[in-house]
């Protein structure tokens, strides 16, 4: 973790364990390996961002049924990622008391899923802040593989007490 400018936190990378303890997702629902790049604006000057990692395996439980002869990731499970990003930043962003505290996911809008992903595939969720009122978030959310967006969304979620 390190200080940047205009009082922001910048945190390279958080591992499995740190997005357990931030949000109650588990096996066979957690949809996120890992996160990077996380930006935390202090005093909420500025916009929260992060990319998720999602390691894409043939071991996925939804491979079983969709489809088995050719097996692609469920779109509604791409924007999941995003929202299961969104959280984890969401809890950071609030600090050590907002862990274990639930965020929950309200919207979508502008859903668009540009190519399938598969097993095999790394997707990369990248994930800014719109907007904050008071503890409700809107966010963008763009999944790529390889550097090509494979789906995008605007949602918005809320951090319950």
């Amino acid at each position: 973790m390190q200080e940047a400018g205009q009082g922001s936190i910048h945190i390279d990378s958080i591992d499995i364990a740190r997005i357990m303890a931030s949000i109650p997702h588990r096996y066979p629902f957690l949809m996120i390996d890992r996160m990077e790049k996380i930006h935390l604006p202090k005093h909420g000057h500025g916009k929260i961002s992060a990319i998720g990692v999602k390691n894409v395996t043939i071991n996925e439980p939804f491979f079983a049924g969709h489809f088995p002869s050719h097996p692609v990731m469920p779109g509604v499970l791409i924007v999941e990622a995003m929202a299961q990003t969104a959280a984890t930043l969401v809890v950071l962003s609030q600090g050590p008391d907002a862990e274990g505290k639930i965020v929950y996911f309200m919207t979508i809008e502008s859903a668009k899923f540009r190519k399938p992903v598969g097993p095999g595939d790394q997707l990369r969720i990248h994930i800014e802040e719109i907007q904050r009122r008071r503890k409700i978030w809107r966010f963008e959310g763009k999944a790529f593989v390889d550097g090509q967006i494979r789906a995008e969304a605007i949602f918005s979620a809320m951090i319950k007490d």
